[in-house]
């Protein structure tokens, strides 16, 4: 039986270097086994220097869309660096979470033992549909309840976490997952609940084109998914903020 992945043709990196940064990239992916799907991160993979050459890369593929849009971007002055600028929005704005490494978060030990619920939020947060690339512009609450050998983060660092993790092409379900399991590895409570709403312009700008709807959801982890008086709490103390 053929093997799945054929024999690599390229087996160094000077072999590599003579190939686009998108196929050097991908050939480390696809060799290592790692899954590269729109919202995974594969910043480890993408060596110096490299997010600029993909960047020019990108901005390449762009013109050649806007030359099979039927655009002159010769002569028309607001569409002349265009190709440029959704490159550099691409890869160091909206999709910044696939190509840069986990932001630095500090942790502290739970000196005082502190074990009541905290809930950080509403966080702002903004993402991108990956059938359509167009905009989620939401919310993001979470609750934690720690234990004494919990970590403690900054709450800076709850919006450095949602940002980078929202920052990917990717469905909204999938997105406060991710964010759920992030989060639990870091500061590892006895509980943790993350509540998202969100508006989706692939409906709002197409399609539908229904302004009103929304998207909520949640993930509930550890001791808010068993105790529902907990998970109560958690709901109304939300309701609460928003009735402000």
């Amino acid at each position: 039986m053929a093997s799945e992945h054929p024999t690599p043709i390229f087996r160094t990196e000077a072999d590599l270097s003579r190939l686009p940064a998108s196929e050097r990239i991908r050939y480390r992916l696809v060799g290592a086994g790692c899954r590269h799907h729109a919202n995974d991160n594969i910043a480890a993979y993408i060596h110096k220097g490299e997010l600029d050459e993909l960047k020019a890369e990108v901005e390449a593929k762009m013109q050649e869309v806007l030359r099979a849009l039927v655009i002159d971007t010769e002569s028309d002055h607001n569409t002349h660096d265009t190709a440029r600028r959704v490159a550099k929005m691409f890869l160091t704005e909206v999709f910044k979470g696939r190509y840069t490494a986990m932001p630095d978060v500090t942790e502290f030990p739970n000196a005082e033992r502190l074990n009541e619920l905290m809930i950080v939020g509403p966080v702002k947060v903004r993402s991108a549909c990956s059938h359509h690339l167009c905009p989620i512009l939401g919310r993001v609450w979470v609750g934690v309840l720690p234990n004494e050998h919990s970590n403690l983060i900054g709450l800076s660092k709850y919006a450095r976490i949602c940002d980078w993790i929202m920052s990917r092409p990717q469905i909204q379900e999938e997105a406060v997952t991710m964010l759920a399991d992030e989060l639990a590895e870091r500061v590892k409570p006895d509980g943790l609940a993350i509540v998202m709403e969100a508006d989706h312009f692939c409906m709002h700008w197409r399609g539908v084109k229904d302004d009103e709807s929304m998207m909520t959801n949640s993930v509930m982890r550890g001791a808010f998914l068993k105790d529902a008086n907990l998970r109560r709490e958690f709901l109304s103390l939300l309701s609460k903020k928003d009735a402000r």
